[in-house]
């Protein structure tokens, strides 16, 4: 099984290209996706994020009302390393297992981790493909889809890898500043590559 580790910026386009590999048969495998499962009412994860940050981290149905974590984790760094280090083992440990569980005659599958780099979860991969968009792109998508301001798009930026130390890490790259064609044409072309590749590793 080759394991290709998409990463990218916020707001680079990272699901909607992730969805694009899944609809030309990729299985998926989503770090955001397994975040969320494991933050649902009942699950640890939930009980330690309640126990640092305090119960008003919770909405009025006992759900984590993610948008007050997400300031208060992306204005203050040490509380952003205290929800990693609550976080990352217990995703790391699922996305190892869903690896696992995958049938070789897949061939391919794809990793997609928004921190990969910053993490240092490359290991878990055979490739880094990084999805790279221009800043101010970056800025626009992530204020239109999550509804935070400017200044809070640009702090979760500011938080993550640059766009030059992503590029240095990758293996493949796929630019998103067209449209979505142009997007999709990349997509598919490294498709029929991955699978080559794991063609030859088999």
């Amino acid at each position: 099984m080759l394991i290709i580790g998409l990463t990218g910026g916020i707001g680079s386009g990272k699901s909607t290209v992730a969805r694009h590999f899944e609809t030309l048969g990729a299985p998926v495998i989503d770090a955001d996706d397994i975040g969320r499962e494991l933050v649902a009412p009942g699950q640890p994860a939930l009980a330690a994020i309640v126990e640092h940050f305090g119960a008003d981290m919770l909405d009025d149905s006992g759900r984590l009302d993610r948008a007050r974590l997400r300031e208060r984790a992306f204005t203050h760094p040490e509380q952003r390393r205290a929800l990693e280090a609550i976080l990352h083992p217990r995703i790391r440990a699922e996305i190892q297992r869903r690896i696992a569980s995958l049938s070789p005659a897949c061939g391919y599958c794809i990793l997609s981790v928004p921190l990969l780099i910053e993490s240092g979860w490359q290991d878990l991969a055979d490739r880094v493909l990084v999805v790279d968009a221009p800043r101010e792109a970056q800025i626009q998508r992530t204020v239109r889809r999550d509804g935070v301001t400017r200044q809070q798009a640009e702090a979760v930026i500011a938080s993550q890898a640059d766009r030059h130390t992503r590029l240095r890490a990758a293996d493949d790259v796929i630019h998103n500043e067209g449209d979505l064609a142009a997007l999709q044409e990349q997509i598919e072309a490294l498709h029929q590559r991955y699978r080559q590749l794991a063609v030859e590793r088999a």
